[in-house]
């Protein structure tokens, strides 16, 4: 649908989906009335029921599915969309089938030869045109096949018979309807009527309209067929089958692509039925496709069918319908296609006056082939004469031909019947390239280049005794990619009248203000656009939302280093993304607002975008990170950047085939679906050239454009083929989503590189653990091409015992990035320097390269000069014309500007191309033991230096970067407006036993904790209490680094990488219960929301992001103190506002917190004073008098004085009464 519907597939998408949503809702509603029907059985009403749910669902996903669709989202949609016809082609077919299949068998001496079976279904008759059967009354053919275990594998694609049946199955009632489908022009022969028989079908049926036809096949050509003998070809021949006769064609030997140029001749075909039901409705052709042995029986290869173009005996043989065009056939071998069939059928009607109306059948009768009769000239294509160039570079690869290795290979080229051969190559093993480069042949081919016959590329052994051995064969099924096209002078880069200045910016050592962005997959047209308005924009911005952060002042090239620019350039690759992304959504949007089909799409598309705002906005009032509101950018350092591919190089640069191809040489049987077999276990070699396809002559103007040449032909201008020694370079930085081999669900990756006969394995270096690893690594080989120019680089997992296993390897072809024209040796940088990070690598200067761009391929220049200026033909570039060395001394230089005429090289005409940038590659890792599946992706460049020019520098240092140790001092001062979570004993009162609990993320087995500020009876605390928390942090990746083992029996250390976040928690202390948890906050603590000066200023949009406020880093500020809020969720899952915190963050580096020690909590050094806490603040069943002071006189004094002031008479009196008597006994007895 996509490729058909060029205007707006998505829109008929979507009208495919309201049409599946409205079909549903029809169905459940006709279902629902159908549901209660007396007849139906427990099995049927559950399907019934199933059936209903299912369709629901599916009318409900379609309804959403339509709105999701836009340009940009047809492809997966569409996936979808198969997944609901997979599901209603599920639920058609019945469970438990109550009408069973028609089965069709041919007997012979009373044995089963062959069948047929029909469903009944397909057959069932209804008044309803709807529920009609597909195959109900009407005239089929059927092909039977083999019973039983013979009738699977290929054993049972070749059909044993093929018959033409009407079927017709319905209800006894509707009886009279059963030949309402035959074609007209039939007498009924009806059986002897007896009692009750008078409605039998008819026992026979007599055709009075007989029509006579002849059938002309012409078989012009197949292509891309079965390979079905060991040699990796075939002898293919071709059998027509047409109602009840068959012809076959000749044999054509050892060819995957036979032009069989034949036409086969059906006279006297009696066809029974109306003449125009004929013409609407032919029967159909079988096309069969075999493959001769000379011994045993054919092989079947593959069927295809076709239906001809019908002439009737009333009709002229004239245009526009005649003579019928050749027209491609798929062929099939079982479910899998096995080739293209080329040819045209014709059923001509003989007319009253016999053949002699037909039209006459030209060209020769017998020709050398024997009487066979040519595609006549109507039909068969225009030819014209065509010089084929073959470039014959080398064969690599090349596996060993019955035991015995090859020695001594040619290559023969052949295509429509003429041909050429390479030069021999003596000894394969010495030099595998070929001594004679460029061969040539004339030959007829077919204007029309689909009907272009294939090219075969076959590979011989010569051996002694002059045999020759069949090492492989390719078949080119298309020449239209190898066709010369003169370039279009019209084109822009064309244009050669007056100049085309291209200005650079003047800034050198900082990052130019240019966005590349790609207009399409196939083009190489560029936008510049220039984001100095954006960034001028920003500021405004920042400025108007009264953020004082500093702003960054530029990096220091000295803490600069390749991972900056690594890391720099993949925040631009996500921003690209991001951009491409929000432009196909504002297309998409602009589309739905000018089409008049769907005018409410708009407003559904800002409805979505305000519910996706509110969404948001919910989901920034979270208790995890606290990084404030919708923080503004981070602003970017201005640092040189790279390419980031996220795919092969070779995807991005058309396999680096700008003008040397591989072709892959194949042997053995094609293997079928049933055993399994590929086409990679079929490859025996790899043939490496090209091909050049033109008409002959060539006009005069194009010959001198194109720059023909008498030796070379078209292939002027290619190197060498001699052997060249080269030093490869191969920088591998990290592999991502590697595949587990381990029980524990991990990995312990290294790196293994092999080419040719060198073999690393950086196995002292593998990395613990690690399903994303960081390697960083660099390596240097020495190289021979060709013989050595297979790169393999694999990752390995390490074991303590046993072997090595592989996760996944690439292989990359370097002989082709080595010679392709988009200079693929080395990338051109953004910009050059002599010194830092982004230091030139290439031994030659790009002075030196753009000299030796322009010589190899005839363009004036360069001619530099004044300073800051160079052109190259009808292009003049413009930049910087100095330079600054590592000591600030500046010295003009003319690299400047020929770097970025080299960075615009495909500008040039007619042989500018682009070239390779400074970039990283993402590639595939694949394991063979697993085909198909990705085991991971890998990230690496490679450059390469040929030995006979000046050696590079030294390489790249690209190792990971260590981790800096830093020391995190957090001083907990004050807590205030604490929720109090405590009820007193004596007095009821609301208080909390406050502490404060933190540690960092992925340090929870280190968390600390303050002292207990006891009965808070304001929800004040007071501290003055320090956490010291050291960690490793990787800047780069705003990550701190923890190193430790996962368990007692671990080998090694595990590595995690963990954001930096603090969290600080508030607690209520219990002590014969669990604590109980109040609130909490957690920092990022490279973007964290300022805190507030004062408990009063700190509220609770802090953390929400409500309000806007200023971010800072602890790595920039180093010191920070303010108040914080902490939040909670309460019983509706909502956050509150449970308290706030005073605290310092004060960060130094290892060595600063060496020179300076502080003691944690309160201890030596620089101990902190103890905390100002009220009288209040004790434990009272250890302190019960002042507990009684504290909480029953301060609350009870009043009482207790009215009490004291009422117990002293008492007591007084009660002295009194117990006093009185003893004092008077004394008395009386004078005591």
């Amino acid at each position: 649908m996509i490729k058909t519907e060029t205007s707006y597939p998505e829109r008929r998408l979507r009208g495919v989906l309201e049409e599946l949503s409205s079909g549903c809702h029809r169905f459940l509603s006709l279902a629902d009335k159908d549901q209660g029907h007396a007849s139906r059985t427990r099995l049927d009403r559950e399907r019934l029921k199933s059936c209903m749910r299912e369709l629901e669902n599916m009318g409900q996903q379609a309804k959403s599915l339509r709105a999701q669709v836009k340009r940009h989202t047809v492809r997966d949609k569409l996936r979808l969309c198969q997944n609901f016809l997979q599901k209603l082609r599920f639920l058609a077919d019945e469970p438990q089938h109550s009408i069973p299949d028609v089965f069709i068998w041919m007997m012979s001496n009373n044995k089963r030869i062959a069948y047929a079976r029909v469903p009944s279904k397909d057959l069932l008759f209804s008044i309803v045109a709807e529920e009609l059967g597909k195959d109900c009354a009407k005239v089929q053919t059927l092909f039977l096949k083999l019973p039983g275990k013979r009738g699977f594998g290929s054993a049972g694609w070749t059909v044993q018979a093929k018959l033409e049946l009407y079927l017709w199955l319905g209800l006894s009632k509707q009886r009279k309807d059963f030949l309402c489908g035959l074609p007209c022009g039939f007498e009924e022969v009806k059986a002897a009527q007896g009692l009750g028989l008078h409605s039998f079908p008819p026992i026979s049926l007599v055709y009075t309209k007989r029509q006579v036809f002849q059938l002309r096949a012409h078989m012009y050509q197949a292509r891309s067929l079965f390979a079905a003998d060991s040699s990796g070809l075939s002898d293919p021949f071709a059998r027509v089958f047409f109602i009840n006769q068959s012809q076959c064609t000749e044999v054509l030997n050892e060819t995957l692509c036979p032009t069989w140029d034949q036409m086969l001749v059906f006279d006297n075909l009696e066809l029974y039925g109306e003449a125009h039901e004929m013409r609407d409705d032919p029967p159909i052709i079988v096309i069969e496709i075999y493959d001769q042995d000379s011994m045993g029986k054919t092989d079947f290869m593959g069927r295809t069918f076709a239906k001809p173009l019908v002439k009737m005996a009333d009709e002229a043989y004239c245009p526009p319908r005649f003579p019928a065009q050749l027209e491609y056939y798929q062929i099939y071998r079982g479910n899998a296609t096995a080739g293209d069939l080329l040819a045209a059928f014709e059923l001509l009607q003989i007319g009253p006056e016999g053949k002699a109306d037909l039209p006459p059948i030209s060209g020769p009768v017998d020709t050398d082939r024997g009487p066979i009769m040519p595609v006549p000239v109507g039909i068969r294509p225009v030819l014209s004469k065509y010089r084929i160039e073959v470039l014959f570079w080398g064969l690599r690869d090349l596996k060993r031909v019955n035991l015995a290795q090859v020695d001594r290979p040619r290559v023969d080229i052949e295509c429509a019947g003429k041909g050429v051969q390479s030069s021999l190559i003596h000894n394969y093993k010495k030099n595998p390239n070929f001594s004679t480069l460029v061969k040539w042949f004339e030959v007829d081919l077919p204007e029309n280049e689909l009907l272009h016959p294939p090219l075969n590329i076959r590979v011989v052994d010569c051996r002694a005794f002059g045999r020759y051995t069949l090492v492989g064969s390719h078949a080119v099924s298309s020449l239209r990619r190898f066709i010369y096209r003169p370039p279009e002078h019209s084109a822009s880069n064309w244009n050669t009248t007056g100049e085309v200045v291209v200005n650079m910016e003047p800034e050198v050592t900082v990052k130019k203000l240019e966005t590349m962005v790609k207009l399409d997959a196939t083009s190489d047209a560029v936008i510049k656009v220039d984001v100095a308005d954006e960034e001028k924009e920003k500021k405004k911005k920042r400025k108007k939302g009264s953020l004082e952060e500093p702003e960054e002042e530029e990096p220091d090239e000295s803490m600069l280093d390749w991972w900056s620019k690594y890391f720099a350039s993949i925040d631009t690759m996500k921003e690209q993304l991001r951009q491409q992304e929000a432009s196909g959504m504002d297309l998409e949007e602009k589309e739905e607002m000018d089409s008049t089909e769907v005018l409410k799409g708009p407003m559904k598309v800002k409805e979505k975008a305000k519910a996706a705002k509110e969404e948001k906005k919910k989901k920034t009032q979270s208790p995890g990170p606290v990084q404030g509101p919708e923080a503004p950018e981070k602003k970017k350092p201005k640092i040189d950047e790279l390419k980031v591919y996220p795919k092969e190089l070779e995807s991005e640069f058309d396999n680096f085939e700008d003008w040397l191809h591989t072709f892959n040489l194949l042997r053995g049987k094609t293997g079928d679906d049933e055993d399994g077999s590929t086409e990679e276990e079929r490859i025996v070699g790899r043939f490496k050239g090209s091909l050049c396809v033109y008409k002959v002559p060539l006009p005069e103007d194009v010959s001198r454009e194109a720059g023909y040449d008498p030796t070379y032909g078209m292939f002027h201008g290619i190197p060498s083929n001699d052997p060249i020694n080269v030093l490869v370079r191969v920088y591998v930085v990290r592999a991502t989503d590697l595949h587990p081999a381990d029980i524990n669900g991990k990995a312990d990756p290294y790196i293994a590189i092999r080419l040719g006969k060198t073999d690393i394995r950086d196995k002292e270096n593998y990395i613990s653990k690690q399903l994303n690893p960081v390697f960083g690594k660099s390596f240097d080989i020495e190289a021979s091409f060709p013989m050595e120019s297979l790169l393999t680089v694999a990752v390995y997992d390490w074991d303590l015992v046993g072997t090595d296993d592989l996760i996944g390897e690439t292989k990359i072809d370097l002989e082709n990035r080595f010679y392709s024209k988009h200079r693929a040796t080395c990338g051109i940088t953004q910009t050059y320097s002599i010194h830092g990070y982004n230091i030139w690598r290439d031994p030659m200067m790009p002075s030196q390269i753009l000299t030796r761009l322009c010589k190899e391929g005839k363009v004036d220049g360069p001619h530099f000069g004044p300073p800051g200026r160079v052109k190259v033909s009808n292009r003049v570039f413009t930049g910087p014309s100095e330079i600054e060395d590592e000591n600030g001394q500046k010295r003009s230089t003319d690299e400047h500007v020929a770097l970025c005429a080299l960075r615009h090289w495909e500008d040039i005409p007619r042989v500018g191309c682009r070239l390779v940038p400074e970039h990283v590659e993402t590639r595939p890792l694949l394991n063979p033991d697993k085909p198909g599946i990705e085991q991971g992706r890998l990230e690496l460049w490679v450059d390469m230096f040929p030995m006979d020019m000046s050696a590079p520098g030294t390489p790249l240092d690209i190792s990971p970067r260590k981790p800096k140790k830093y020391e995190l001092r957090v001083i907990v001062w004050n807590t205030d407006e604490v929720v109090l979570e405590d009820d007193d004993f004596f007095t009821g009162e609301k208080s909390s036993d406050i502490f404060v609990r933190g540690w960092l993320k992925g340090q929870q087995e280190d968390k600390q904790d303050t002292d207990v500020h006891y009965h808070s009876l304001t929800g004040e605390g007071n501290f003055n209490w320090r956490y010291l928390f050291p960690f490793d942090y990787l800047a780069a990746e705003e990550k701190i680094v923890i190193s430790k083992k996962e368990s007692m029996f671990s080998w090694d250390e595990t590595e995690y990488k963990i954001p930096a976040r603090l969290t600080l928690q508030i607690w209520d202390a219990d002590h014969f219960s669990a604590d109980d948890f109040l609130g909490a906050i957690e920092l990022d603590l490279n973007r964290f929301p300022r805190g507030a000066k004062t408990a009063k200023q700190c509220t609770m949009e802090m953390a929400t992001g409500e309000v806007d406020v200023p971010l800072v880093s602890i790595f920039k500020q180093k010191r920070v103190k303010g108040w914080w809020p902490l939040l909670a969720r309460n019983e509706n899952d909502e956050f509150e506002l449970t308290g706030k915190v005073e605290a310092e963050l004060h960060l130094l580096t290892a060595e600063e917190a060496e020179k300076n020690p502080v003691g944690l909590a309160r201890n030596e050094p620089d101990p902190l004073e103890k905390p100002n806490r009220p009288d209040t603040s004790f434990l009272w069943f250890l302190n019960p008098l002042k507990s009684a002071r504290y909480f029953l006189w301060c609350t009870y004094r009043q009482l207790l004085l009215k009490l004291l002031l009422r117990v002293l008479p008492l007591l007084f009196r009660a002295f009194l009464f117990y006093s009185v008597p003893g004092y008077l006994v004394k008395k009386i007895l004078g005591a």
